[in-house]
C-alpha cells in the first residue's frame, strides 16, 4: 500500500520495541525500498506510554491525540511522507483527519488483506 502511493520515508509509530529493535523497519527497507523513519527519544517514549497507559486501557484523551498530532508534524518537517500506525490500538486515538501526512493503519491493512 505504502508503495503504490509513492511513500518512500514513512514515520513509524507502534510500541518502543517495534520503533527502537530493528526488525520491522529492516523488513520494510530489504523487501520494499522504504526507510522507516521513528520519533525522537522523547516522542518515542510518549508514543508507547500512550499505547500502554491508555489505549489499551480504553482511555482516548485529547491531549494524546494533539501529542501524536504534534509528533507526525515534526516527522514531516524532517522529511516524512506518510505515517504506519504499527499498532492495533493507535487507530482508536488518530485518523487521517488528525494528520498532515497520509496514515497506513496495519491493523486496517491486514484485515483487508486476510
Amino acid at each position: 500500500e505504502l508503495t503504490a502511493a509513492g511513500a518512500a520515508r514513512p514515520l513509524l509509530l507502534a510500541t518502543r520495541y517495534t520503533m527502537e529493535q530493528n526488525f520491522y523497519r529492516d523488513r520494510l527497507q530489504a523487501k520494499y525500498g522504504l526507510e522507516a523513519l521513528v520519533p525522537e527519544a522523547q516522542d518515542r517514549g510518549a508514543v508507547h506510554d500512550i499505547i500502554f497507559d491508555e489505549l489499551c486501557c480504553g482511555v482516548v484523551k485529547e491531549t494524546s491525540r494533539q501529542r501524536y498530532t504534534d509528533v507526525i508534524a515534526a516527522a514531516a518537517a524532517a522529511g516524512a511522507d506518510s505515517v504506519i500506525l504499527g499498532c492495533t490500538e493507535i487507530g482508536l486515538l488518530i485518523d487521517q483527519t488528525d494528520s498532515c501526512l497520509p496514515l497506513f493503519d496495519s491493523t486496517k491493512l491486514h484485515a483487508r488483506a486476510a
